[in-house]
């Protein structure tokens, strides 16, 4: 790669990195650590197809792959955790608002979902892409993106809902 694309590279990571992990975030279920990975992972494939990518969509490019990456590691069952004798210290928390309660609450029901319909949300309503894109993205037809979608918004809205009755 060029001196001149390595350096229209490092421009579009800088300016997409927080957006690019947050995305991954939402993808992964809320884990910061598989988000990084994922996220990193995806930027190493734009990197060599750049040259090719970087003038038509590079975005769209790192999103198919981490959509596609988020599905593919989803369905492992494990991903290296390994149990403890004891739990570490817990970290002391202050006061909390209520948008990072709310975050924290949608991205633990986001977790529940199956990594298909996690990725038709999240591509769908949090990056606001059309039925057509989104299929793209997830390699099927757009009857089958727009089903895990609904799906997906029919789940969450039953478990955000079972989570904010109060018991008897």
């Amino acid at each position: 790669m060029e001196q001149g694309q390595a350096g229209e590279f490092e421009e579009f990571v800088a300016a997409r990195w927080s957006a690019l992990l947050h995305l991954a975030r939402l993808l992964v279920g809320g884990d910061r650590h598989r988000a990084e990975d994922l996220a990193q992972e995806s930027l190493v494939k734009l990197w060599f197809v750049w040259p090719t990518v970087s003038q038509d969509a590079p975005e769209a490019y790192v999103r198919k792959v981490m959509a596609r990456a988020a599905a593919r590691s989803g369905r492992r069952r494990w991903w290296g955790e390994r149990p403890v004798e004891r739990l570490p210290e817990g970290a002391v928390t202050g006061d909390v608002s209520a948008d990072v309660a709310e975050r924290s609450r949608l991205e633990a029901a986001l977790a529940q979902l199956s990594p298909s319909q996690r990725a038709a949300v999240v591509l769908r309503y949090y990056q606001d892409l059309p039925e057509g894109q989104v299929a793209e993205v997830l390699g099927c037809p757009v009857g089958t993106a727009r089903s895990h979608a609904s799906r997906g918004v029919a789940r969450l809205r039953q478990i955000l809902t079972d989570a904010s009755e109060p018991t008897r």
